[in-house]
């Protein structure tokens, strides 16, 4: 099938072995009760193939709703999966789950969420520093702050447990005052991912909303690492109601950029993009 046949929100691509896999929520019902989530797997990117369930929610798994936006990174032969859960009673949090092919199936590894239990977390993505220590970067979420913030937390190194507090890296006000939600005051931080350019700068792109418009923000450490001081890029990566994105090479080294446009459900789809590093900075070719 074709992408646009697609319908998913925050998608994922895993290059690996010359294949690609396409992760993403699920679009029918990533906004009540779910069931699972599902891999679908290209060669060109072009032609996908039917979508494959990789997690099957077991029977007394804590949460039945809101699966969202799974990551898979290979760590140690392994595959790694960062996704965001919630149920009634307990609030939203990233649980990391397990595999030995990017297929799956994916089973729990970490037992519940590594993001503090207290805090409405979504979006975790996995990140190692220059001293080979892992990381969670998440948000935490503006329905429970009002200025949603991007935090980092230690990792231990089998990944099943989180160590010590979280780091708040920014907040979403610090981007720009226009990135409130419909101008209630309330400030969107989703999606961060973080990507090491050729000159060793480390950026970050997440997505929040600029003059009503769901948009993906270019951000960097200004040493080169996590722990950093994170400033704005002025120029935006795509401003177009599009986002939730994540980088990623083809054969060759090849960038592109995927995200889900238009935000509005149910007409979401996974969008491919060829990006190019210039200038300290990533853009749209």
């Amino acid at each position: 099938m074709k992408k646009e046949q697609i319908h998913i929100r925050d998608p994922f691509i895993l290059s690996d072995e010359g294949k690609y896999y396409l992760y993403g929520s699920r679009g029918g019902e990533c906004w009540g009760k779910c069931s699972g989530l599902d891999v679908y797997l290209s060669e060109d990117l072009e032609s996908w193939s039917d979508s494959h369930e990789c997690f099957s929610r077991p029977e007394n798994f804590w949460s039945d709703m809101h699966f969202w936006a799974p990551e898979v990174h290979k760590y140690k032969n392994k595959y790694y999966m960062f996704v965001s859960f919630k149920s009634e009673d307990r609030h939203r949090g990233t649980q990391i789950l397990v595999a030995d092919t990017p297929m799956g199936p994916f089973i729990s590894h970490s037992d519940g969420p590594v993001t503090p239990p207290d805090w409405e977390c979504l979006d975790g993505t996995f990140y190692v520093d220059k001293n080979n220590t892992p990381y969670i970067v998440f948000c935490h979420e503006w329905t429970q702050v009002s200025d949603g913030e991007i935090c980092a937390m230690k990792l231990s190194d089998d990944l099943k447990e989180s160590i010590g507090n979280p780091i708040e890296l920014f907040k979403a006000s610090s981007f720009a005052k226009k990135s409130s939600v419909k101008g209630d005051g309330n400030y969107v931080t989703d999606g961060p991912f973080l990507y090491r350019l050729k000159d060793g700068q480390l950026i970050m792109i997440w997505s929040s909303f600029s003059n009503g418009k769901y948009c993906e923000i270019i951000s960097y450490s200004d040493n080169g690492d996590i722990d950093g001081k994170w400033y704005h890029k002025k120029e935006l990566l795509f401003e177009e109601d599009g986002g939730h994105g994540m980088l990623f090479h083809k054969s060759g080294d090849d960038l592109y950029f995927v995200m889900h446009s238009p935000n509005s459900s149910p007409n979401e789809r996974p969008c491919i993009i060829p990006v190019h590093e210039t200038n300290g900075t990533v853009r749209v070719k």
